[in-house]
């Protein structure tokens, strides 16, 4: 185990060095006009300066590799291999693509690329229980880690787009996270990646809360999706049932974002193409600011779906009928705020 005044000397140099490299990082956006422009797909009206996602980046691989390799850390290492270099290499094509625009067929090749190799030093996708029931679903299982994997970094970079949402997520769910990870293994080292996460996008969201003062940019929410991905599976390889909990502390996101993209797909509109059609943009327009948005998302983490979450990780409900009870009233909800709906968001605009 850790010393705790070792892990809370971590947390504090995570959270300061975040927030100052965010400073320097708007500081030289600003010199060189890296600006997010609002165009007709944005929820923001005010040029911004963008690529802050760079700090949480750059802040989290430096503790956890470092501490990793000077054995500070009693974690994997195996694990931290594959979680370094695989957010490093989304990482880089993010901030490629926040300079110059990237084909898509090249970030998903570098996409796939990166969960493979996570998912690898992993050992794949580990067994998951289905009422009760270990099921090992073999080479399809790894097919499917493989798609979680690129989905949830993709639907990350879909969701950061309204002031302090992708920072307020991660850190909700990656507290919440670490949380149930100390409480079903305790032994386990699990909860500490997630908390110098969590402390690495506390220190960014000081500058990006609304109204932000810069963006976190490709970069930062690819980065978080695929790290937060392999959060999951590598705390299924301790407690099975932890696969569960961190698909529904992840809800809000997955099922707006999964929704969104459903109905654009079925209605035959270009999916891949910029929109502002999710459930949590539209929301933000009807309120007429990002901040009740944000907060709002933030309330449902902790008070929905975090004591569901606790309920499937202390065994007191099935991890398929708890991820059922998170997800109905999220999906009413997006269906309530027109996700993916962009003909009827239209017409608030009118």
């Amino acid at each position: 185990m850790l010393k705790s005044h070792f892990m809370i000397t971590l947390c504090l140099f995570s959270f300061a060095a975040s927030y100052f490299l965010t400073g320097l990082i708007r500081r030289y956006a600003l010199k060189n006009s890296l600006l997010d422009v609002p165009n007709a797909r944005s929820s923001h009206v005010v040029a911004t300066p963008r690529g802050g996602g760079l700090a949480v980046v750059i802040v989290f691989l430096l503790i956890i590799g470092g501490a990793s390799l000077v054995g500070s850390l009693v974690i994997n290492q195996t694990y931290i291999m594959g979680l370094v270099l695989s957010g490093a290499l989304v990482a880089g094509v993010g901030f490629w693509d926040d300079r110059q625009s990237i084909q898509a067929r090249w970030r998903f090749m570098v996409h796939f690329g990166a969960a493979a190799w996570g998912l690898y030093w992993l050992g794949g996708l580990p067994p998951i229980i289905f009422f009760g029931y270990i099921v090992n679903l073999g080479w399809a299982g790894q097919v499917i880690g493989l798609l979680y994997l690129v989905w949830l970094l993709n639907l990350y970079n879909f969701m950061d787009g309204i002031d302090g949402l992708a920072g307020i997520e991660a850190i909700t769910v990656c507290c919440s996270g670490a949380l149930m990870a100390w409480l079903v293994a305790p032994d386990s080292s699990a909860w500490v990646p997630p908390i110098l996460l969590a402390t690495a996008v506390l220190g960014f969201l000081v500058w990006n809360f609304p109204p932000a003062r810069i963006f976190m940019g490709d970069a930062g929410s690819g980065f978080l999706g695929i790290v937060l991905a392999l959060f999951s599976v590598q705390s299924a390889w301790v407690e099975p049932r932890l696969l569960w909990v961190w698909l529904i502390l992840l809800g809000v996101f997955i099922v707006d974002a999964t929704v969104t993209l459903c109905r654009r797909v079925l209605r035959g509109e270009r999916f891949y193409e910029a929109h502002c059609s999710h459930a949590y943009q539209y929301a933000s327009r009807i309120f007429g600011a990002h901040r009740p948005v944000t907060l709002a998302i933030c309330a449902i983490n902790i008070f929905w779906l975090l004591p569901v979450a606790s309920l499937v990780a202390l065994e007191n409900l099935d991890g398929m009928l708890g991820l059922v009870v998170a997800y109905l009233p999220l999906l009413l909800l997006v269906y309530h705020y027109k996700a993916g709906d962009q003909q009827a968001q239209a017409g608030l605009d009118k």
